[in-house]
């Protein structure tokens, strides 16, 4: 069944709210795009509106933070990451404090509201932070396992979250260890394609045509370093693909990772180029900027 990975934020974060006194929501005016609403509707004392103001937001979020409390804080990742940078980085990186930024619409997949939406920097720019952990679950059970594993960790995390409805790739009784890399399918030992978010379906809809290894990669800060080194070691060529900028994003972190050892196997990033999207339908410029399963099999064939 598709579902919006921000939709499943917001009922695990209604069920979280209910449960826990000491959490409590914050979102600059888009609550029902970003689903927090549903915080709201079971739980409207701790759910709070900051309005078009994302830094004030994250400032309100670090002052609750230090008064015990855990806050999670959403907007559109464009938003989140950029508009309030500055705050999150002094406010509540440098302190460590326990807020748990949570950004939807990120990615090309805005599709219709274009480039000034489409955030494609937002992991590049959450990595670069001291004390920051990066998360990009892939579907529906992913997130809400994510969210309440996120709402137990006591410090800075930021979860990137979409606004179109994306395959499962898991299910309700799936356990998850976010601590590792998932290899979701095993190959011949020649290709293995390294996914994040929603590229992680087109890695699997192409892998049967390539016989290749599927691995997602749902946690880029910490990054499961020895797992990635195994795969690279036991796989001709890797391929890093991500609805990201290949700056800053996937690619980067595997790459770092692969240029600290003496493994040699080649490693192509399959992602944005370097560019600002633009406006169209989902699928068509995920389409024309080359996130599919198709261009993947174009890449990988040579």
């Amino acid at each position: 069944m598709a579902q919006e990975t921000r939709n499943a934020y917001g009922e695990k974060l209604a069920e979280l709210i209910q449960k826990d006194e000491k959490i409590v929501v914050l979102d600059a005016d888009l609550t029902k795009s970003t689903k927090t609403i549903e915080a709201k509707k079971v739980c409207p004392e701790r759910h709070f509106n900051a309005g078009i103001a994302e830094c004030n937001m994250m400032g309100m979020a670090a002052g609750l933070a230090a008064s015990g409390k855990t806050v999670f804080a959403s907007s559109f990742a464009i938003f989140a990451t950029g508009r309030a940078f500055e705050i999150i980085r002094n406010s509540i990186c440098y302190p460590h404090l326990n807020v748990k930024v949570c950004a939807t619409h990120a990615g090309l997949s805005v599709g219709e509201d274009g480039a000034s939406h489409q955030s494609v920097e937002d992991v590049a720019i959450m990595r670069a932070l001291p004390n920051m952990k990066v998360f990009v679950p892939c579907d529906q059970y992913e997130t809400k396992a994510l969210i309440e594993y996120v709402s137990k960790i006591d410090g800075p995390c930021y979860v990137r979250l979409g606004r179109g409805k994306v395959e499962d790739v898991y299910n309700e009784n799936t356990v998850f260890d976010f601590s590792k890399v998932d290899v979701l399918r095993k190959g011949n030992g020649d290709v293995v394609l390294f996914a994040m978010g929603l590229m992680v379906q087109e890695a699997l809809k192409a892998a049967e045509e390539l016989d290749a290894t599927v691995v997602n990669v749902s946690s880029l800060k910490p990054l499961d370093e020895e797992g990635i080194l195994e795969l690279l070691k036991g796989h001709k060529r890797a391929y890093a693909l991500e609805e990201h900028n290949i700056i800053g994003g996937l690619f980067s972190a595997i790459a770092e990772v692969k240029a600290k050892s003496d493994i040699v196997t080649p490693l192509v990033p399959i992602g944005v180029n370097d560019t600002f999207g633009e406006s169209g339908k989902a699928k068509d410029v995920l389409k024309k900027y080359g996130l599919t399963a198709e261009h993947i099999l174009e890449v990988v064939k040579g």
